[in-house]
């Protein structure tokens, strides 16, 4: 029998919504990353885990040519298509840059708000016998708190790390990390260590 394993989600860290030089780096968003240093800590984080042997897991937004997975009544997607965000295989769905990726990390995209929804997310982490799940990224509101709350009604054990992930206010993102509480246990990248089961 496989031994429980460990891995770090990497929520929608992509060009779109991180990058100083995408569409939401003048914005609310772009500047509660700067102020939060999320991509430092990130990369910190992913530096941290790697060295305990803790698998790595990188999930994005995407959608093909011509947005046949986009919902047109979705308030959170419907836009994308005319702004031209998200589009698989464009420079806005690659993760930033200063978060390094390797063979062998798991890859997920996805075309709703949670990282469970429709994608191979589950199956990964099933055949990598995956019982914890460590989670960052932005935003807190959004990927953040689906993937804990459906990560926890899956029976994954969920430890988030509050520092790393930012919303589009500082209220927004408390108001969203107090919601989690019950749902998962909150760390930062300082406190964290990281293990497997």
């Amino acid at each position: 029998m496989q031994t429980p394993r460990a891995i770090y989600l990497v929520l929608d860290m992509q060009n779109d919504l991180v990058n100083d030089d995408g569409p939401n780096g003048k914005g609310p968003l772009g500047e509660q990353i700067r102020e939060r240093q999320v991509i430092a800590k990130t990369a910190k984080a992913i530096a941290q885990a790697r060295a305990q042997g803790i698998l790595i897991g990188f999930v994005r937004v995407g959608f093909s040519e011509g947005y046949p997975e986009c919902p047109p009544n979705s308030p959170v997607f419907s836009a994308a298509p005319q702004h031209g965000l998200f589009k698989l295989n464009g420079w806005g769905t690659e993760i930033h840059p200063a978060l390094e990726q390797r063979p062998g990390d798991i890859q997920v995209v996805k075309h709703r708000v949670s990282p469970f929804y429709s994608t191979t997310l589950e199956a990964q982490l099933r055949a990598r016998n995956v019982t914890r799940i460590y989670c960052s990224g932005v935003s807190t509101q959004a990927v953040v708190q689906a993937t804990v709350r459906d990560a926890h009604d899956r029976d994954y054990e969920v430890i988030l790390l509050e520092d790393a992930c930012a919303a589009h206010s500082a209220q927004e993102h408390v108001n969203s990390v107090q919601s989690m509480g019950r749902f998962c246990k909150t760390e930062s990248t300082e406190t964290v260590a990281f293990s497997n089961p």
